[in-house]
């Protein structure tokens, strides 16, 4: 790993990432944009990770896009990645992660992660910060916090999936408006279009606790969950009845789910095995 995060792994699978970079409000540099990537797919592959909160460093969540990549932009040329020979700097029409670049890859990663990844977001979170933050199942944000899709400013479009991420959450007038303007918004107007899924005073400590509640469950259950989730985006209503009955019928009977009812009828905490 990388010093762009730092990693602190609790005892019960709950995994903290936190970005590093805090001297520049945890701009995405090519080292963030690597070490994002590369912590996501570390976290993909972990039997014993039950659940991930990624937060912020100091006084801000993420700043965006590093203002020396712009620079790098403006000496390249239209077409080319802005980052160098960082995570990004490839040709971005090339797909390098299954269906996306790696600049792309540093927000859909969370999603295949495959436990719920809760993003705690204060300070700002613009333009590419925001779009890490949109690619969590779950966002708790500071209620002052600032958000932006940014990308207008600079004369771009919004291109680390947000497209994707942003029709998910908020109508697409909302979207549409949000995209043309770049204009910057609350965590508290967040909440009220969907981008935000609760406010608190500190989100940090509430994402933690959420991240505790769900280790506490049957992980076999948290990932049937996610699967079918994920599935739903894409998937016809006939493709997601049948999902759910696959997932269930593979659920019931098993350990975990034994374990759960048990555990409920004893009134007692749960014992679980890490997941098959």
């Amino acid at each position: 790993m990388t010093d762009r995060i730092e990693w602190t792994r609790h005892a019960d699978g709950v995994v903290e990432l936190q970005l590093a970079r805090a001297d520049k409000m945890n701009a995405l540099d090519p080292a963030m944009f690597d070490a994002l990537i590369e912590a996501g797919e570390a976290l993909r592959d972990d039997r014993a990770v039950r659940a991930v909160v990624i937060s912020g460093r100091g006084k801000a969540f993420c700043a965006g896009l590093d203002m020396a990549s712009f620079e790098r932009m403006q000496q390249q040329g239209a077409g080319s990645g802005v980052l160098g020979e960082g995570a990004a700097g490839a040709d971005l029409v090339v797909r390098t992660h299954g269906i996306s670049n790696a600049a792309q890859q540093v927000a859909m990663v969370w999603r295949e992660v495959p436990v719920p990844v809760i993003a705690a977001v204060h300070g700002v979170a613009f333009g590419g910060g925001l779009q890490v933050a949109l690619g969590a199942d779950i966002r708790i944000v500071a209620p002052d916090t600032k958000l932006s899709v940014m990308e207008i400013k600079w004369g771009l479009v919004p291109d680390m999936a947000g497209m994707v991420l942003m029709r998910e959450l908020a109508r697409s007038d909302v979207v549409r408006e949000l995209t043309f303007t770049g204009r910057i918004f609350s965590g508290e107007e967040a909440l009220r279009i969907g981008f935000a899924t609760r406010v608190a005073t500190d989100p940090l400590a509430e994402a933690l606790q959420m991240a505790h509640e769900i280790a506490g469950k049957s992980p076999d259950a948290i990932r049937a969950g996610k699967r079918l989730l994920n599935a739903s985006a894409s998937h016809s209503a006939a493709e997601m009845l049948l999902a759910e009955s696959v997932e269930q019928k593979a659920l019931i009977g098993s350990p975990n789910q034994a374990e759960a009812v048990k555990a409920n009828i004893e009134r007692r905490a749960p014992s679980f095995s890490a997941p098959a």
